[in-house]
């Protein structure tokens, strides 16, 4: 029979090569962020000839359909959902309705992770640092809101007439966490003109490219954005 000794010495060897053979932490399972930004004012776009966001639900109801399709083909997707939500309280006195109520029923009925952000630099935080990147990464990012070709406006028309006082700039760009996406991450911008000059900045901060279109997207009841020229097109 071995000494105790012995049987310490074996179960000391034995457990220093469990530890080298057993595997590093695992990443956990990657997140799929969709944000939605704001809508107008009526009372700033009702006299136009061409008004932006006759309906409040624009980007709400856009979202809704992305994460369904998510939804559908991964049950069990990290879905986190980022909101603009001061526009939506400056909408809901025009509406006399409750939006934000109504938003979080969306949150309810699809299980996702809700977040209100009301400045540019909470979206920013989230992104770097609202998981922990070095093992939570970012596999889809997607916008849904009024956008030009240099940056995403979450509040256009909805605090001054067609001005935007909260945006995220293609110049803001490089103050994105380096490596917080996955390798084969999908990003996506469903707003105007961002594939004109946008995308190639997030591109170069990233080293992910983002679709975006060249010209004017339209926002659709029950379909995902579509562009709204024939000259435009979808571009990374």
């Amino acid at each position: 029979m071995a000494s105790l000794n012995s049987m310490r010495r074996m179960f000391f060897i034995l457990g220093g090569l469990f530890a080298i053979a057993a595997p590093l932490q695992a990443a956990s399972e990657p997140e799929i962020i969709i944000i939605s930004g704001g809508v107008s004012l009526s009372q700033w776009e009702q006299y136009k000839s061409q008004p932006h966001d006759k309906w409040w639900m624009n980007f709400v109801r856009a979202a809704r359909i992305r994460i369904q399709q998510i939804r559908e083909t991964d049950s069990a997707a990290q879905i986190t959902w980022l909101v603009y939500k001061p526009a939506y309280l400056r909408r809901a006195k025009e509406e006399k309705k409750d939006l934000v109520k109504l938003i979080d029923s969306v949150r309810d009925a699809y299980h996702v992770r809700r977040i209100y952000f009301s400045k540019t630099s909470e979206l920013l935080d989230y992104l770097n640092k609202g998981r922990d990147r070095e093992k939570v990464k970012i596999a889809d990012l997607e916008y849904f809101g009024h956008s030009n070709k240099a940056c995403w406006m979450f509040d256009y028309s909805n605090a001054i007439d067609s001005c935007s006082k909260v945006w995220l700039h293609e110049n803001d760009l490089p103050k994105l966490r380096p490596g917080m996406f996955s390798k084969d991450a999908y990003v996506r911008s469903w707003g105007c003109h961002t594939g004109e000059s946008m995308n190639a900045h997030f591109l170069r901060a990233t080293g992910v490219p983002m679709w975006g279109a060249e010209g004017k997207t339209q926002y659709r009841t029950e379909e995902l954005p579509a562009l709204a020229e024939r000259s435009g097109r979808w571009r990374k």
